[in-house]
């Protein structure tokens, strides 16, 4: 995913982003800030300092204060106007995080930049620790910093965990979310220490009181008044926040819908919703292995009351139950949208017997495969006793299998005298790239091989390869406990057909299109053929190359041929 694929979405999604990454850079420089008094106050006060030149000017407040205002004000806001308060686990853990900030953050505005603006004081990071230190308000506002972060990182997390780069940066990211708040810690304190043994010393306490123009008895009042109504105001708003939300929930069930499950519940749902979405909302265990896309038929239901009251299904919806030849009562859950009341029988239900999770049933991924087989293996085989064939095929598949290996795939089945093999990655341009990397290196390794058969007096093996990308689902296929991960899909079928058509041209690899495409190969100046592949629906354009090893994906000019 590139950097404009981050910001998509509605402009209230790219508010709270931005506004939340202005936060999170202003929460990192004030945790640096805090634990600068692990090394030097003198340290913990520049950068302090330098740190208000820009937060404290008008630019910056504005900045600041109104990222948190707009980042608060949306958080509420998507409260009050969520369907359902069911979430998944980290969601929940960010939402309830995000909610207990106020009651701290609150309180440390009033004591900063309230008590600086109005009455003078000097907020210095030593001040603010030492008001701390004495009472439960260190570990109130050490909690404040966790919760802050914890916040932050789970969003940053959510917001680029579907970037190509992000999964190998978590370690390292991991490592730095737990090392800035130790380390801000340690800061706080090292500086509470020092400024508690400052402030025990009747000869040095007043001075530095002076200094920070310590509030007195009267402005303390002031400003735990104004703290209060600040969370006055906070309860308030999260009151009318989930009002709203129990309004709209109430408004929702008047005009709600009864769906009847067939061995299972009965439930009150709103209109709009698809029934699958019905069924996961209300907890009703509904199997839908593509997601809910209309890509399978797991989701399919017998309406057995009302199904003439639905809408007709669109092509999509009737492609696919054609497909399977379901009775005419028969609908996905995913693509009807129920407004009257409804009797539904689940055709698969998801409990009953051993569970599987929804990765092992099935996970759709654009990937490249590579299907190899060795030419002439029967006619070369016969006549050989069984183990010696066993012998030869172990050895061919411990030449050339490193290769795939080496690239990042994997052999996902042998068949016989060949194997399919997958190429997992990042994306779909990797796949590819590794896909082209294996082929090259299975030249190669069947060079060296052919060599040492030569050596022997025996004949050399000459193989067929076909590479081909595209969608595949990857899960375990076979009974539950006993199931191997595998992968299927109109891809695979692709290509085993390509690799057959080598055998007619006398070449060693064919690569289709949609591989060197998503290599970012250039293909203008290339011979590509196209193919009719049986069983496959539409034509297949692909590169022959004679030798796989003279193969070069940096700048591959018309057909591939070896020396």
């Amino acid at each position: 995913m590139g950097t404009s694929a981050l910001w998509r979405g509605s402009l209230a999604t790219r508010l709270r982003i931005a506004t939340g990454l202005i936060l999170f850079a202003y929460a990192f420089f004030h945790f640096v800030n805090i634990g600068l008094g692990l090394i030097s106050p003198v340290w913990m006060a520049a950068f302090q300092d330098a740190r208000q030149v820009i937060t404290r000017s008008l630019p910056g407040s504005i900045l600041l204060y109104g990222a948190l205002l707009i980042h608060a004000g949306l958080a509420l806001t998507g409260l009050a106007r969520r369907r359902s308060l069911r979430m998944r686990q980290a969601e929940a853990i960010q939402l309830g995080l995000g909610l207990l900030i106020p009651l701290q953050l609150i309180a440390h505005l009033v004591h900063t930049r309230y008590a600086h603006e109005v009455y003078g004081v000097q907020d210095e990071m030593s001040y603010l620790i030492i008001l701390m230190w004495p009472n439960i308000s260190i570990w109130q506002q050490s909690g404040l910093l966790l919760v802050v972060w914890i916040h932050g990182c789970i969003g940053l997390h959510f917001w680029l965990r579907l970037t190509s780069w992000w999964r190998a940066w978590v370690p390292w990211m991991i490592g730095m979310a737990v090392l800035v708040p130790a380390f801000a810690l340690a800061g706080l304190l090292t500086e509470g220490r020092r400024m508690f043994a400052i402030f025990t010393d009747d000869a040095q306490r007043p001075g530095y009181m002076e200094a920070f123009n310590w509030p007195d008895t009267e402005t303390f009042v002031a400003l735990f008044a104004v703290k209060d109504r600040g969370l006055a105001l906070f309860w308030g708003l999260l009151a009318l926040a989930a009002a709203i939300h129990l309004g709209r929930k109430l408004m929702r069930r008047r005009n709600a819908v009864r769906i009847r499950y067939v061995d299972g519940p009965e439930i009150v749902s709103e209109r709009g919703l698809t029934l699958l979405q019905m069924s996961r909302s209300h907890g009703v265990p509904h199997t839908a292995l593509c997601g809910g896309k209309g890509r399978c038929t797991t989701c399919r239901v017998v309406i057995e009351e009302g199904a003439d009251l639905l809408h007709p299904p669109l092509e999509v919806e009737l492609r696919s139950l054609r497909a399977v030849g379901a009775p005419p009562n028969t609908r996905l859950a995913c693509q009807i949208r129920p407004t009257d009341p409804a009797t539904v029988f689940r055709v698969f239900r998801p409990e009953g017997g051993r569970s599987r999770a929804h990765a092992s049933q099935g996970q759709e991924r654009q990937l490249a495969v590579l299907f190899l087989d060795m030419r002439g293996f029967t006619a070369r085989t016969t006549g050989q006793l069984p183990y010696d064939v066993v012998f030869l095929l172990n050895r061919f598949f411990d030449a050339i299998v490193p290769s795939v290996v080496g690239a990042g795939g994997t052999v996902d089945k042998y068949l016989g005298d060949g194997f399919l093999a997958v190429f997992e990655a990042r994306d779909a341009q990797t796949s590819a790239r590794a896909g082209i990397e294996a082929a090259r290196s299975i030249g190669a390794a069947l060079h060296v091989f052919n060599r040492t058969l030569a050596a022997e007096g025996t004949p050399p093996v000459r193989i067929g390869m076909g590479l081909h990308l595209g969608n595949l689902v990857l899960g375990e296929i076979g009974a539950a406990g006993h199931a191997p991960r595998t992968i299927i899909g109109d891809t695979v079928n692709a290509a085993s057909r390509l690799e057959a058509e080598t055998k007619a041209l006398g070449v060693e690899l064919l690569i289709s299109h949609a591989v060197l495409e998503a290599a970012g190969v250039e293909t203008d100046g290339l011979e590509l053929r196209e193919f009719t592949l049986r069983g496959v629906p539409q034509p297949v354009s692909a590169l022959a190359v004679t030798a796989a090893a003279t193969l070069s994906l940096g700048q591959p000019s018309g057909e591939q041929r070896s020396d």
